[in-house]
């Protein structure tokens, strides 16, 4: 039972690590030895946990799967009603504190290198989809009358305009700002807080 609890905690470690040095120094600066270093381990410490940096990249990119999905849910449970959680999840995938942005520049640095990386392509896919998927669900709750194919494309683009704002807000936080972020999102949802 101890060894089990002291995997469980250096599993923590290693991931709090892996977090602070992609925060820090961005998807480049993430090597096995920066996570060591940070975790205050050896980098055989690191390798007895993750076989290869690949392995480390998989674990980072699904460390902010987990991340961005708790937040998610969080938004949705406390709404009020199928707009209000539409909303709610939209502007929490959003970036408009550096917190946030820090975490949106984790993510522009995975996108990035999911284009030359096949694995990180299909983890950054299937996660979208998953994203994607949520918000066609919130959608059709917020209006019901809507078709299946115009439930998916507004998903869609709901979708591409966070996204679209985390990546801008990344390298100009002054025009993309908090206000602006909420204004852009508000004025995509107008449409859908009419009665039917």
């Amino acid at each position: 039972m101890a060894r089990r609890r002291d995997l469980a905690d250096q599993q923590r470690r290693l991931s709090a690590a892996t977090w602070s040095v992609l925060a820090e120094r961005g998807l480049p600066g993430l090597t096995l030895r920066a996570v060591a270093e940070r975790a205050g381990c050896t980098t055989g410490m690191v390798l007895h946990t993750f076989a290869d940096k690949q392995a480390l990249l998989v674990h980072a990119r699904e460390l902010l799967h987990r991340r961005t999905g708790q937040r998610a849910d969080a938004a949705q449970a406390a709404a009020s009603s199928p707009l209000e959680a539409l909303r709610a999840v939209l502007f929490q995938a959003a970036s408009p504190t550096e917190e946030e942005r820090e975490e949106a520049r984790v993510w522009v640095g995975f996108l990035a290198a999911a284009l030359a990386d096949p694995v990180l392509a299909d983890l950054h896919r299937d996660y979208n989809r998953r994203f994607v998927t949520r918000i066609r669900g919130l959608v059709s709750a917020a209006r019901p009358e809507l078709g299946p194919a115009e439930t998916a494309d507004t998903a869609t683009s709901l979708v591409a305009l966070v996204e679209g704002l985390n990546t801008l807000a990344c390298v100009d936080p002054e025009t993309y700002g908090e206000q602006a972020q909420r204004s852009a999102l508000d004025a995509a949802l107008a449409a859908l807080d009419t009665e039917p």
